[in-house]
């Protein structure tokens, strides 16, 4: 029975390569065996097959022209190489059914890579910076020390300086691979086991890294710390990873921020929080009394008769806020001390004081 790929796939016979291609991984992940219920096993199986069959028609120039013209029948007869979707089902095992790259590139050609010498990003690194709470407040310039695996510069990461072509996939880099299913014999193109899908065999391995292109090597880096920064935050720098395979770009390092606990200061965002020690008669009388800041010092009014524990607010004297600008404040929590020791002086004018009747609007709020 004749069967209408494109409506097997849901597109129509004006449908470009991408949209062949976003069709049918849609429909592969769908109807995958590994994720048919139990009684279903063999409709998806069928079903599977179709759709790989499709794909690999209608992703071929060559092939979706003849099928256009003659239909299914060009390919009936051993006209049609069939696709090994073994290999679709590979991608799904534990879970993965994320991974399609492979399968695409031999079932539309890819981007006109080699599969064996596909491009892969850097792994990304990470580094823990403890700075102070003064670095916050300023900002810094910050030299970091690692080392990281990079390209080695005698062969520039291909493992030798000279190369001869492998006779194995004649240059090509795949080799063909045929494998019997139970749905018939099938065929892909596998990266050559000699070259690793390169093309080419290294005659002479690189003594300086020994034929692995990658070596360790120390490296600084100053990296900028903007003022306001959060403990816990990151700062990205990219490209400064772990390089990449076959050509493929770096990877990024993060530079994981901790700041560490100040002698004085609570941090809440950007206001900065400190308990400052008061005299008794400093309490009573007011006086002006000098603070430290992140800065510096500073001189800050008590008026007369603050209480202990009365928070006074220092406008501007906290951290700058990363995120949207300005500056915190600076909350000064004032602590009535009490003196252990007195002169006799001081013990005759605390009496006098504990002589003098509390005021009368004070007993009638207690007793009424």
């Amino acid at each position: 029975m004749s069967i209408d790929y494109y409506k097997l796939l849901g597109v129509e016979k004006s449908a470009t390569k991408v949209e062949i291609k976003k069709a049918y991984k849609k429909l592969a992940m769908k109807f995958h065996p590994d994720r048919a219920p139990e009684d279903k096993k063999v409709a998806y199986e069928e079903k599977f097959k179709e759709i790989n069959e499709a794909a690999s028609i209608l992703g071929d120039e060559k092939k979706r022209q003849q099928y256009d013209q003659f239909g299914d029948s060009a390919f009936q007869g051993g006209g049609q190489q069939a696709y090994d979707f073994s290999d679709v089902m590979s991608q799904f095992r534990g879970g993965n059914f994320g991974d399609f790259g492979d399968v695409f590139d031999q079932l539309f050609g890819g981007s006109g890579r080699r599969r064996g010498t596909r491009q892969r990003q850097g792994s990304d690194l990470a580094y823990e910076l403890t700075i102070t709470l003064e670095d916050v407040a300023k900002g810094k310039k910050e030299t970091l020390r690692f080392n990281k695996v990079e390209h080695c510069e005698s062969c520039n990461g291909k493992g030798a300086t000279k190369f001869n072509s492998c006779d194995h996939c004649h240059s090509s880099g795949y080799i063909k691979q045929t494998q019997r299913t139970p749905f018939g014999i099938f065929q892909q193109n596998a990266p050559c086991p000699y070259c690793h899908g390169k093309g080419e065999l290294p005659q002479d391995s690189c003594k300086k890294c020994g034929g692995d292109g990658l070596i360790r090597k120390d490296k600084e880096l100053e990296v900028t710390i903007p003022e306001g920064i959060e403990d816990g935050m990151r700062l990205r720098v990219s490209g400064e990873g772990e390089v990449g395979q076959n050509g493929g770009p770096s990877g990024d390092l993060f530079v994981v921020i901790h700041v560490a606990p100040h002698k004085f200061f609570k941090r809440e965002e950007g206001d900065l929080h400190i308990t400052l020690p008061i005299s008794f008669s400093q309490a009573v009388l007011g006086d002006e009394v000098e603070v430290p800041t992140i800065d510096g010092k500073a001189m800050l009014k008590v008026s007369a008769g603050t209480a202990s524990e009365t928070i006074l607010r220092m406008k501007d004297q906290g951290l700058p806020h990363v995120r949207y600008g300005g500056k915190g404040d600076q909350m000064v929590k004032v602590r009535i001390e009490v003196p252990k020791k007195l002169s006799k002086k001081q013990k005759d004018l605390i009496k006098q004081l504990k002589e003098e009747k509390p005021q009368k609007g004070f007993l009638k709020k207690i007793f009424g």
